[in-house]
């Protein structure tokens, strides 16, 4: 596994981030992947793909150059740069940094993605920072752009439960649920980052930074020793943020919002998950939750460090005798 060692100072400072180029670097790598894990991201695909297929076969050194920047283990750092973390940037502001790159730079660090030489045409091409940039750019503009609103509120709520996670649990317990699998905190200034056999690295003295995407995608970078970032899913991930069908008489008997949190219980989800995907506050969500459990519609549990929150019997009766609204379930993307 790959992890980090962080001093108290440098968890002291780090911070959450907002980056659209994150978002556009999560959202290309779907596209290349074209695999969804849940509704949402399916049907965003169904809208996209065939674009973005158009897009690349129109320029196949462009196509070439994404698969060799998407390694199977490694992104080329230029795919991923650290985002400054001084404040939120546009996407413009960001993909600067892809600019900047040096043209013998980049064939590096593909070498490093691909884990090998880099193949003609790509060896020989002098602008490759500049069809990164474009093919960036094109993603953003056609497919994350028209829906920034949308999905920038999911990610301002899946730092506020975070947040609020921290103030409760301490930094342990935020870090454990920042990307359930990949992201876990081993003790002694350990972080795991990662589940690759990296060799560790030490943060200590440069900042970190922590970034939500809503495709469910992550990664790290580092900008020498002065930035580190660590790039995850969020809890809301790019689900249908109108969510199930809540039925009219469930609404009129408990209301619509309780109404809304309690069909989303079919499956287990943790607080902040509800928070990000009703889009609703962390106090409102806290208070349907009592609500519900005060009820005996709904039950908690703890799975490591969450706690999660699921239907009862009687919660399951209540759901369904209106019409269950959950969607089909969904296939999980293995990586």
């Amino acid at each position: 596994m790959g992890w980090w060692r962080i001093g108290t100072d440098t968890l002291a400072g780090s911070s959450f981030v907002l980056s659209p180029l994150a978002e556009t670097v999560a959202s290309l790598k779907t596209l290349h992947a074209a695999a969804a894990s849940h509704p949402g991201e399916r049907a965003w695909l169904g809208r996209h793909l065939p674009a973005y297929r158009e897009r690349l076969a129109a320029e196949p050194l462009d196509a070439l150059l994404v698969r060799a920047a998407i390694g199977p283990t490694w992104n080329a750092d230029f795919l991923t740069p650290t985002p400054l973390g001084d404040r939120e940037r546009s996407f413009e502001e960001e993909v600067g940094a892809v600019l900047a790159t040096g043209p013998a730079d980049a064939v590096d660090q593909l070498a490093v993605a691909i884990g090998g030489p880099v193949p003609e045409p790509l060896r020989s091409a002098r602008d490759l920072p500049e069809r990164l940039a474009g093919v960036l750019g094109w993603v953003w503009r056609e497919t994350v752009r028209p829906e920034w609103a949308r999905r920038r509120r999911i990610l301002e709520a899946d730092v506020l439960a975070r947040t609020a996670m921290l103030s409760r649990g301490g930094w342990a317990a935020a870090l454990d649920e920042l990307s359930p699998g990949r992201t876990r905190w081993l003790g002694d200034g350990r972080l795991q980052v990662n589940t690759r056999d990296y060799p560790p690295r030490s943060v200590d003295g440069g900042r970190l930074l922590f970034v939500p995407v809503t495709p469910a995608t992550g990664w790290v970078s580092w900008e020498g020793t002065e930035r580190y970032a660590i790039v995850y899913p969020c809890a809301g991930v790019l689900a249908d943020t109108a969510g199930p069908r809540v039925p009219e008489a469930l609404g009129a008997l408990l209301g619509t919002a309780r109404a809304g949190v309690l069909v989303r219980l079919g499956t287990p989800l943790s607080t902040s998950q509800l928070v990000a995907l009703t889009g609703q506050g962390l106090g409102s969500v806290g208070r349907h939750l009592k609500v519900l459990l005060d009820a005996g519609l709904v039950r908690r549990g703890r799975a490591g460090r969450s706690v999660l929150y699921e239907w009862t019997e009687a919660g399951a009766v209540l759901v369904a005798a209106q019409g269950d609204p959950r969607p089909a379930p969904v296939r999980a993307r293995k990586g």
